[in-house]
């Protein structure tokens, strides 16, 4: 079973953050949502509370096949100052595991400098923030072991990719049957 850890941080966008966990168990990957903020009880964009599977500080990193950056504001500027979240992107992305981010977060990973020469997406007028990328206008873009999508329209695409990204598209293509989404998982 792969493993991923979603980040969550407070102002974080709920759609993103949450659809993320909901299809990516569905699709039988654990996915544990992660605060970053020293409690498990973080606050979304919208004023959701939401309680964390765990505690940045207790995750043995070394067990996850990936993270997902959930955007939202202020949550994309809390994950971008975290020190430990930037040095997790950066050693996950050398490592070859998988790093997604989804609407304004996408920015964090081009200040990391993981974008550079890559295909990236990002919520509309967050470009100038994939420093380095090639800029996507897809719903969902995949770069080797990076996943960027737009917003929280985009979340099941980019969702359902992450899916066929840890297991195969089959497995992605029969998810999005079954919760009636008709988008091909397989457009990259």
């Amino acid at each position: 079973m792969k493993n991923i850890g979603v980040f969550l941080a407070e102002g974080f966008e709920e759609i993103e953050g949450l659809t993320v966990v909901d299809i990516l168990r569905r699709a039988g990957i654990n996915a544990q949502t992660i605060s970053i903020m020293g409690t498990r009880e973080v606050c979304g964009s919208h004023r959701i509370p939401v309680i964390a599977d765990e505690l940045f500080e207790d995750v043995d990193f070394e067990k996850l096949d990936g993270v997902v950056l959930p955007g939202g504001l202020p949550g994309t500027t809390n994950l971008g100052r975290h020190k430990g979240v930037d040095e997790t992107i950066r050693s996950f992305a050398a490592e070859g595991k998988l790093v997604a981010a989804i609407c304004a977060a996408p920015g964090v990973l081009g200040q990391a400098g993981l974008l550079e020469g890559k295909k990236a997406a990002c919520y509309p007028g967050c470009e100038d923030k994939l420093t380095g990328a090639e800029v996507s206008y897809e719903e969902v873009a995949e770069a080797g072991n990076i996943i960027t999508s737009r917003g929280m329209g985009t979340t099941i695409a980019f969702a359902l990719r992450i899916t066929a990204y840890l297991t195969d598209e089959q497995n992605a293509r029969e998810l999005a049957e079954k919760i009636v989404y008709r988008q091909n998982v397989s457009e990259k």
